[in-house]
């Protein structure tokens, strides 16, 4: 379809859940999807994109500009700029805090940066929400499940019935206080697996309510900006930006 005069590719996502035909621009890539409850609305979808045309328009306008993992590029890593730089020394990826600004040293080949930092970022969000995830539970005298570390597609966090956790790895870009919330959040839900009163108490038990305040209201004003972080410039358009914890 076109906005503004301009083509642009729209996708078409069906979901049994959703109720109704729903427009989704992602905050970071400027994907467009329409999602659709079932096949029989399908054809319907794009009539109904152009008729958000001036919403779709609106907010392509703020997506930002893609930063990826490639030397010389700052990115976020527990909230603080770090400047990605190669090293001839060994070791794989490492934070130096020495100079002016933090860095992320490389070593290896440059064009294998990209894949090594983010595996590196992986690697330290699965150590830091695993860790946050056993002393919660602990607190609450709860056990949690598996532990899987994502690009989450709609949600920073999630908790089954089984017990089971998935997180964004993205959480790590931003502050500890903030990843510290989000695990709190899912650890939660192992007693309570609902938003009730409850469930708020027993989060403010973990982290305080200063301090879930401040994380939801960081990740209101800052989260979809983590998602403009990658190794590579997308070729093709990425699934929604998490928005939520559930």
């Amino acid at each position: 379809m076109k906005i503004r005069g301009r083509s642009v590719p729209v996708k078409v996502r069906l979901n049994p859940r959703a109720r109704r035909l729903i427009v989704k621009v992602h905050p970071s890539t400027g994907e467009i999807a329409v999602v659709a409850p079932s096949e029989r609305s399908v054809h319907r979808a794009l009539d109904f994109a152009r008729q958000e045309e001036d919403w779709i328009a609106g907010r392509l306008a703020k997506v930002p500009a893609p930063v990826t993992f490639e030397p010389g590029n700052t990115i976020l890593f527990r909230g603080e700029p770090h400047l990605i730089k190669m090293t001839s020394e060994r070791g794989g990826v490492w934070v130096d805090n020495d100079g002016n600004k933090p860095a992320l040293r490389v070593s290896g080949r440059g064009e294998h940066a990209p894949r090594r930092v983010e595996d590196f970022l992986k690697k330290q969000a699965r150590a830091a929400l695993s860790r946050r995830v056993q002393q919660h539970a602990a607190t609450l005298g709860v056990e949690a499940g598996r532990i899987t570390i994502r690009d989450a597609s709609s949600r920073w966090g999630s908790c089954s019935t089984s017990g089971a956790m998935s997180f964004s790895w993205r959480l790590v870009l931003a502050p500890g206080f903030v990843l510290n919330y989000v695990a709190a959040h899912e650890v939660a839900h192992l007693r309570e697996m609902n938003h009730s009163r409850r469930f708020w108490r027993l989060v403010d038990r973990l982290v305080g309510s200063d301090e879930a305040e401040a994380a939801q209201l960081w990740l209101r004003k800052n989260g979809a900006e983590l998602h403009r972080y990658m190794a590579r410039k997308p070729s093709r358009r990425r699934a929604l930006a998490p928005t939520v914890v559930d």
